[in-house]
């Protein structure tokens, strides 16, 4: 049993043999490397052997550090470390300057772990924070004035910064589940209606309880919007008989049929 449970936080081993029967072709012709939901414990040293792709997924394992020499991959221009146990991550991310998609979200971070150099990334468009441990935004992130998609919903924020808000191209905003005061939260909405409601993971990358909770929460805004009148509300009609499947189109002649049996 002792040596199961070792096995399991020791985690699974990719070798390089396993990583290249990894890499996919993606839709407009990108080497993906997809390494997903595989077990994994620690960074695989062997995948930096393949340091010409172009998308690299490490999603939903169980990676706690990202070592500096991910700046070895400098054709990247997609990362997902969605779903892993990410306490921090390297100053080298900054060097990605490819990368235009990056999806940190449902970690451990704290702001004082997030890496200045993120607001290096000039040609990032999509950036995920959502679901880790931040209670504040760096104002450096306002340095990214490519960015059109941006995830904060479950953290611990109580305000957005105003270099943030006002990025010059950003559409898509989701903050949902955040403590902001009253009054910041009718500053965000006066400020930001442009922006949309964006869930930047699809449902089938979410883990179970991720999905769960965002189902959840799917769930009670359709209910607030499409609110059912309570009951004492509608009208009463005890007389009248309601017909069932069986019924023809015709309700007069069911209800003459009702009559005379």
């Amino acid at each position: 049993m002792a040596k199961e449970k070792a096995k399991d936080q020791k985690g699974k081993k990719i070798t390089l043999k396993i990583a290249k029967n990894s890499i996919r072709i993606s839709s407009d012709g990108g080497r993906r490397l997809d390494l997903s939901k595989m077990g994994i414990t620690t960074f695989p040293k062997c995948i930096l052997k393949l340091d010409d792709i172009d998308e690299l997924d490490l999603s939903r394992n169980m990676i706690k550090k990202i070592p500096s020499s991910i700046q070895k991959f400098q054709k990247l221009r997609w990362l997902d470390l969605h779903s892993n146990k990410l306490e921090e991550l390297p100053g080298e991310i900054g060097t990605l300057q490819n990368l235009f998609y990056l999806n940190i979200c449902n970690n451990k971070l704290t702001t004082k772990n997030l890496p200045e150099e993120l607001n290096l990334l000039k040609n990032l468009r999509i950036l995920n924070l959502g679901l880790n441990c931040l209670d504040s935004i760096p104002t450096s992130l306002g340095a990214l004035k490519e960015l059109k998609e941006l995830g904060l919903f479950d953290n611990t924020l109580t305000t957005i910064p105003n270099s943030v808000k006002k990025l010059p191209k950003l559409k898509k905003l989701n903050a949902e589940r955040n403590p902001f005061r009253d009054s910041t939260k009718k500053e965000h909405a006066d400020s930001i209606k442009r922006i949309q409601t964006l869930y930047l993971v699809q449902e089938k990358d979410l883990c179970c309880s991720c999905l769960k909770v965002c189902q959840d929460e799917r769930d009670k805004l359709n209910k607030l919007k499409n609110g059912t009148p309570s009951l004492s509300k509608k009208p009463s009609f005890p007389l009248l008989l309601t017909p069932n499947s069986f019924a023809k189109d015709n309700q007069e002649e069911w209800r003459l049929r009702e009559k005379h049996p």
